[in-house]
């Protein structure tokens, strides 16, 4: 359930909560209802944070899609082959690689031994997705998958970094590896950061519990309130 789903369902159990009180004295009944609101109120701000922050803390470290690592990629198209060169004046092989992660705020290892290491393993190239980093047999040289049967690489003395067919097949290649999640996974903890956890949802139901445990006392039907919280966690949970 969602934050808003569970707003919609606690505000139609206020409803009838305060229905309840129909036939008790005013004051007890406003005074329920102003606790229930209280504490709807202070549970909701607690629970939503808490799920905000978590989704702030995936997005921090998995928002990073392999199109990021293209797009960071081309910046340094046209950069000249220069042995242990990491920046935009010259740059080899895996240097090209360390910078570009770097950019998008992935550390990486220097050399391409290290960097054959980073994140995990790809079957083959037909699995292969954009940003994955693609190691030549022996560690000799590593290139950045970019889509379309095409890699970008720095790739030697006297050339510049540029986008070009992928002239690679599986027997070359000592390894892929995905250093970023797919556009779907990294989406995901976006789309979950609206639903209340099962321990959010016990807090907010404690809250109102808590609230409105003296007032309950006062209604027609002693077990409204429990026969109430027990609709909404079970619709919720």
């Amino acid at each position: 359930m969602s934050a808003i789903d569970a707003v919609n369902r606690i505000q139609e159990i206020q409803q009838t909560f305060v229905a309840l009180q129909t036939g008790t004295v005013g004051s007890a009944s406003a005074t329920a209802s102003e606790s229930f609101t209280g504490a709807l109120a202070g549970a909701l701000a607690n629970t939503q944070t808490g799920t905000a922050g978590t989704a702030g803390s995936a997005g921090s470290a998995g928002s990073v899609t392999g199109q990021d690592i293209v797009a960071d990629a081309r910046k340094y198209l046209g950069v000249p082959y220069v042995f242990g060169g990491t920046t935009s004046s010259g740059m080899d092989c895996s240097g090209l690689v360390q910078t570009v992660l770097k950019d998008v705020g992935i550390s990486s290892p220097r050399l391409v031994s290290g960097e054959s290491t980073l994140g995990t393993a790809v079957p083959s190239l037909a699995d292969a997705q954009p940003g994955d980093l693609i190691v030549l047999k022996n560690n000799e040289h590593i290139v950045i998958y970019a889509g379309d049967d095409k890699v970008i690489h720095a790739p030697d003395v006297g050339r510049n970094v540029s986008e070009v067919p992928n002239w690679l097949t599986d027997a070359d290649i000592e390894t892929i590896r995905r250093v970023a999640p797919s556009t779907s996974a990294a989406a995901s903890p976006a789309s979950s950061a609206s639903a209340l956890s099962s321990s959010q949802m016990t807090q907010l139901l404690s809250a109102i519990q808590g609230s409105l445990g003296g007032a309950s006392s006062t209604t027609s039907g002693s077990g409204s309130l429990s026969s109430l919280l027990s609709l909404l966690q079970g619709g919720a949970l």
